[in-house]
């Protein structure tokens, strides 16, 4: 989410991958030719089941075991090696497992792979980041770490960053994220970015001939009578006479207060009654307790949509930090300190504590911790719309008459000024900037632009094309060819945008992989016959991707 006029970013960390994010490359599945249906067609039996910790940890367990196995079924080379990064389990069985890569013991970024598995245990197809083979003729670099570290800090000071320092010193890896993979340095730069949002500038380095690869951000921008959503019943912790923001319901979540500082952890948010704050922003509390229902809200969302128990699926919470900075517009997630932290905007009148920023925050966090989409090029533009989707569907889950769903994000913080919403899903372009349909050059647009194409694609798969009012919203969509698309309704969508992307989805996928991957998704879940399946190919025509 970002003010295009003011640059502020409220988005959230992805993990390493690419700079042309290629298209998501996979063998064919058979999971892909029937549907797999259950009584209940939004909930088919090819969506993801809720897993305990205990469960999620034991089928981690078994996959690292077996990692030499995997790696030499699927014809990695003798210096490569897996290592388990996520694994969802479907309702019929099928099991999908997320790995890492390494080569002689060092990090392969954009590496990453999905190994599929039938409930049988055989292998039905495996989803790649890259196709390229890994064969270094050397891991001995040319140019020495200092000037891998250099480069970094004069690119982050180039970028206005505030007292840049070296956060983590340059580390060897193998950069695969795009042409031929090749030896290079990784450095990551802290301090401070020029809006004063924290920095994690990640720099790669060719360790052979000193030429910049990639760089990116790793900072991505993002009963209590709450300031945006009324009234609502809030989920708290009580000591002796003290009670506190704490959520022991949904893996301890805490609410922390800044007091305006922009470094530490905050004071958690402690008081004598458990009434919290009183709907303005002129009582600390208030922008607490908006904070604090937007993370149960989208905890929630997860575990009764997708069966999702929590932000990494282990059952563990992150923490809320408000009232950072002074005047400070924009929202963040930080995947370094799991956590997310809100600004009192313009004035410190108005928090970014809405319901769908929260959303999108913590979206942002499931993204990291799944497909890992790089934040940058078309796949930065899938990440930024991930959250944007995601945000859209905890509000529509809230049912808070306060704050209804729509499919107008930030409608409620008024970046603007004017009273007008940040994006607007069923016309992108509506907001001076965003794509409504894909060109060769969206991957060259900031990630807040290029994230329309998606955008507008869930819009046209969830209601459909042309002219209509939903919740009291008008919303008029257009297709670039003009056809006529029918949608199937935001249940199913969301549906198969989540099993995309916790399935099919690598670092390195761009909108010709998305539009792969959700047919994929779309395939296991109603079958390749389906309405559903037709309507996410019509879909994605109508922003013009093929």
């Amino acid at each position: 989410m970002t003010s295009r006029t003011t640059r502020h970013h409220i988005t959230l960390a992805a993990a390493i991958a690419t700079a042309t994010a290629a298209a998501l490359m996979s063998t064919p599945l058979t999971a892909s030719a029937a549907p797999r249906l259950t009584a209940d067609s939004a909930r088919p039996s090819a969506a993801p089941v809720a897993l305990s910790a205990a469960a999620r940890t034991g089928l981690i367990r078994t996959a690292q075991a077996g990692v030499a196995r995997t790696a030499e079924d699927i014809g990695l080379g003798a210096k490569e090696k897996l290592v388990v990064k996520d694994v969802v389990k479907d309702a019929d069985g099928a099991v999908h497992t997320r790995y890492e890569r390494t080569y002689q013991g060092l990090p392969v970024l954009g590496g990453d792979l999905i190994v599929h598995t039938a409930a049988s245990g055989s292998t039905q197809g495996v989803t790649r980041a890259t196709k390229a083979k890994l064969k270094l003729t050397t891991l001995t670099p040319r140019i020495a770490a200092t000037t891998a570290q250099n480069q970094a800090l004069s690119l982050a000071k180039d970028k206005g960053s505030a007292k840049a320092t070296t956060d983590r010193a340059p580390r060897k890896v193998v950069w695969a994220a795009n042409g031929t993979p090749v030896l290079a340095y990784e450095t990551v730069i802290g301090g401070l970015q020029d809006d004063g949002t924290p920095n994690r500038l990640h720099v790669i380095t060719d360790a052979t001939t000193g030429k910049k690869l990639f760089q990116y951000q790793g900072i991505e921008t993002g009963v209590g009578n709450t300031h945006y959503s009324g009234k609502v019943d809030l989920s708290t912790a009580q000591s002796g006479s003290s009670y506190t923001l704490t959520d022991d319901s949904r893996g301890g979540h805490k609410t922390y207060d800044l007091d305006h500082k922009q470094s530490g952890t905050g004071t958690l948010f402690t008081q004598d009654n458990d009434t919290w704050g009183d709907g303005t922003t002129t009582n600390a509390a208030t922008a607490a307790a908006d904070a604090a229902y937007g993370a149960q809200t989208t905890w929630d969302f997860y575990k009764d949509t997708f069966g999702r128990n929590g932000i990494k699926n282990d059952g563990t919470a992150a923490y809320s930090r408000v009232h950072y900075g002074t005047a400070y517009v924009n929202a963040f997630w930080d995947d370094s300190c799991f956590c997310m932290t809100y600004g009192d905007g313009t004035g410190d009148s108005d928090p970014l504590t809405s319901l769908d920023v929260a959303g999108h925050e913590m979206s942002h966090g499931v993204t990291s911790n799944t497909a890992g989409l790089e934040y940058s090029g078309e796949s930065g533009g899938l990440n930024e719309a991930t959250s944007d989707i995601m945000g859209t569907g905890v509000e529509f889950a809230a049912k808070n008459s306060t704050d209804p769903g729509d499919y107008l994000i930030g409608e409620k913080i008024d970046i603007n000024g004017d009273g007008s919403p940040l994006r607007y899903m069923d016309k992108p372009s509506k907001d001076g900037g965003s794509a409504d349909y894909w060109t060769s050059s969206v991957g060259n647009e900031d990630v807040h632009y290029s994230s329309g194409v998606a955008n507008h694609f869930f819009y046209l798969l969830s209601e459909g094309s042309g002219a209509k009012t939903i919740g009291g919203v008008d919303y008029d969509s257009p297709t670039k060819d003009g056809s006529t698309v029918t949608g199937i309704g935001r249940d199913k969508a969301l549906q198969i945008w989540y099993k995309a992307l916790t399935s099919y989805f690598t670092s390195t996928t761009d909108y010709a992989g998305a539009r792969t991957g959700t047919l994929s998704a779309a395939g296991d879940l109603y079958g390749a016959d389906s309405a559903e399946y037709k309507a996410v190919e019509a879909a994605w025509t109508g922003v013009d991707v093929h």
